[in-house]
């Protein structure tokens, strides 16, 4: 049975959606609306430094991935409490999250800090590959418009953006704009970023010798992750700087938001790899910040968290987190573009946001969704999800006024 979009169905959307935020755990401070930190917090944790590859930076193995964060007052908690490195990107909360990221460290000593952006450019959809016409303005256009929200004159990173093939990692528009940007001073390393085809992203990024650091999806739930730590292991001993994000798997291995992932378990199994040199979890409350800091006093996984990070039987559990795989492309008569919709999926039940997720399904050419008509899905997803019920569900959210989502 198809789900029909009714205004009812929309609004019981919305009112799910707006009652919590998930970001990197589930805690009471996500409901409580907290605006101020916990006193017990800074000064009180362990630091573990690695060195950012060939970059020399020496972060702390827990960074902060700013993308779902809203309240300055828990970025500067984060700083306060010993975190160095924060990651965005241009497009971010429309922009919001960089104009709150540069008020925060206005008044900061700019070498105390560490500020990563990244830069998205259209691609195919299908294959992911930039036009051979692609120009280099709009690249700089928008990182101009970054550098002027942060109130910079460089950022210390700065990524091509969502990269899953090795030809648009060396795409040379793109490649000559960053490395004249970088010989400039206005980024004093570049890299790229990867959530899908990450073995062939991160080693043609190495193999390129210009790249200075790669941001890539690690989890212990990818199906393919033993490929992704060689790549890493590849990409380290060539002198890059890793940083892994996607470290929390979705949050919740369910829609319900019922059975939280073991949210430290989920960190600690990352940074058990050392050639990981700081991670960029996305946490949105104090005590999340709190929690994923304490991360660091003791990095072992004890056997009751790793038995935890085994995926439950039961097929209703299957996780917010898509593997990106593509198998299920080819499956879909309508050639939909699954794995975006279902990454859209994941950051609005999984990471609560809502203006995310609608950008990430209007990335999606759904003038050939099929999915009210087919009365049987023949999509077998590599990773158990009902591709059929997500995909319905999730492309609702394009009735959503925009200014509410905001």
């Amino acid at each position: 049975m198809s789900r029909q979009d009714t205004p009812n169905s929309r609004r019981n959307f919305i009112k799910k959606s707006a009652a919590g935020l998930a970001g990197a755990a589930i805690l009471p401070s996500m409901l409580k609306g907290e605006t101020k930190p916990p006193v017990k917090t800074a000064g009180k944790t362990k630091m573990i430094y690695r060195t950012l590859g060939k970059t020399g930076l020496k972060l702390p193995v827990v960074s902060m991935g700013v993308m779902n964060a809203d309240n300055p007052e828990l970025v500067r908690a984060a700083l306060d409490a010993g975190i160095v490195h924060l990651d965005t990107a241009w497009f971010y909360q429309m922009g919001r999250n960089e104009e709150m990221i540069g008020k925060v460290v206005k008044d900061r000593p700019r070498d105390s800090f560490v500020i990563a952006t990244k830069v998205w450019e259209p691609r195919d959809r299908q294959t992911g590959l930039f036009p051979e016409d692609a120009k280099p303005e709009s690249f700089m256009e928008k990182f101009e418009t970054s550098l002027k929200r942060l109130g910079m004159d460089y950022v210390d990173i700065l990524y091509l953006h969502n990269i899953s093939r090795k030809e648009s990692a060396l795409f040379e528009p793109y490649v000559a704009l960053m490395k004249k940007l970088k010989k400039e001073g206005k980024a004093r390393f570049i890299g790229v970023s990867t959530h899908k085809n990450e073995p062939e992203v991160i080693r043609a990024a190495a193999d390129s010798k210009v790249y200075d650091v790669v941001l890539t999806a690690y989890n212990f739930n990818q199906d393919h992750r033993e490929e992704v730590k060689k790549a890493i292991a590849y990409a380290a001993k060539a002198g890059l700087g890793i940083v892994a994000m996607k470290t929390q798997a979705g949050v919740f291995w369910d829609k319900e938001k019922q059975k939280p992932i073991n949210m430290t378990a989920a960190l600690k199994w990352v940074l058990q790899d050392e050639n990981v040199h700081t991670t960029i979890p996305g946490f949105t409350a104090f005590d999340q910040l709190e929690l994923d800091l304490t991360v660091m006093n003791d990095l072992t996984l004890t056997p009751k968290e790793k038995a935890d990070l085994q995926p439950p039987k039961d097929p209703a559990m299957a996780g917010l987190y898509c593997q990106q795989c593509e198998q299920c492309v080819p499956q879909c008569p309508a050639k939909l573009e699954i794995p975006t919709l279902m990454r859209s999926y994941m950051y609005a039940y999984g990471y609560k946001n809502l203006e995310k997720a609608r950008q990430t399904v209007e990335l999606t050419d759904l003038s050939r969704m099929a999915c009210n008509t087919c009365t049987t899905c023949n999509v077998k997803c590599a990773g158990g999800f009902d591709v059929k019920g997500r995909v319905l569900d999730i492309i609702r959210i394009k009735d959503i006024p925009r200014d509410f989502l905001a």
